[in-house]
C-alpha cells in the first residue's frame, strides 16, 4: 500500500525535475540569462507574478516546482504547448466566467495535494511599462483557506543593438505567436530578471489580497525598455 501511495508522488517529483531541465534548456536555446533576486518560495506554494509573455513560463519553470495556470490556447502552441500539457498545466478559458469555480477547485486540489501553483493575476500579458491590476478571481482558494501567497516581479532586457524587449520579448496585443517566437529566437541575448519577494501575503478577502500582492509586485517591478 505504501508503494502505491508513494508512486504518484515519485512520478510528480520526476515530472517536475524534467520540467525544470526542459525550461532551462529552452532558456539556453533562446540565449536567456536569468538573474535571480531573492529566493524562490517554499515547495507547494501559491506564487503570483506579473505577466509579460510566454517566456515567463520558461523563466519561472526553470526555478520553481509548480504547475502553471494558463490560458487554454497555450495547449496548442508548438513546443511550449506540448511542455505545458505534459507537466500538469491548468488550462483556463478566461472569457468563460462560469469556468472559474472549476478552476479554483483545481487550484485548491493541487495545493492540497502538495503541489505548487503559479498564476498570473493580471489576466493577460503586456509590454511591461507597469504592472496592471491583479484580478482577484483565482485567489479565492488562498483567501478561503487562509493560505500564504508568494509573489515575484519579472522584467526583461535585450542585448545592446538588438530590438527592445518591450516588443521582441514581451508578447502582447494581437502579435501572432509564430512570427514573434522567430523574432525572439534571432535576438543575440535576453536578460531576464526575477525578484522573489521576501514575504508572502495572506488575507481572508480575495480583493484585498489581490491589491496587496499587486502593490508588492509593483514596488519591485523594473519597467521593460
Amino acid at each position: 500500500h505504501l508503494a502505491l501511495v508513494a508512486a504518484p508522488r515519485t512520478r510528480k517529483r520526476w515530472r517536475r525535475w524534467i520540467m525544470r531541465r526542459w525550461c532551462r534548456a529552452l532558456c539556453a536555446a533562446f540565449a536567456v540569462r536569468v538573474e535571480l533576486v531573492g529566493s524562490p518560495p517554499p515547495p507547494a506554494a501559491l506564487l503570483v507574478a506579473n505577466h509579460l509573455g510566454y517566456l515567463d513560463i520558461l523563466v519561472l519553470g526553470a526555478h520553481v516546482d509548480a504547475a502553471f495556470v494558463s490560458k487554454a490556447e497555450v495547449a496548442h502552441w508548438p513546443l511550449i504547448g506540448r511542455l505545458a500539457r505534459d507537466f500538469d498545466t491548468l488550462f483556463l478559458v478566461r472569457e468563460r466566467r462560469r469556468d472559474l469555480p472549476a478552476m479554483n477547485a483545481q487550484i485548491a486540489r493541487a495545493l492540497g495535494q502538495g503541489s505548487g501553483v503559479v498564476l498570473f493575476p493580471e489576466g493577460t500579458s503586456h509590454r511591461g511599462d507597469t504592472v496592471h491590476e491583479f484580478r482577484p478571481s483565482l485567489l479565492a482558494p488562498a483567501a478561503e483557506d487562509g493560505r500564504e501567497v508568494w509573489a515575484a516581479a519579472l522584467s526583461y532586457r535585450t542585448a545592446q543593438g538588438d530590438p527592445p524587449a518591450s516588443t521582441h520579448v514581451c508578447w502582447w496585443g494581437d502579435a501572432p505567436f509564430g512570427p514573434h517566437a522567430l523574432a525572439l529566437a534571432r535576438l543575440r541575448g535576453i536578460e531576464a530578471r526575477v525578484e522573489f519577494l521576501p514575504r508572502p501575503e495572506r488575507h481572508a478577502d480575495r480583493k484585498e489580497l489581490a491589491q496587496r500582492l499587486h502593490a508588492a509586485v509593483l514596488a519591485r517591478f523594473v519597467p521593460v525598455p
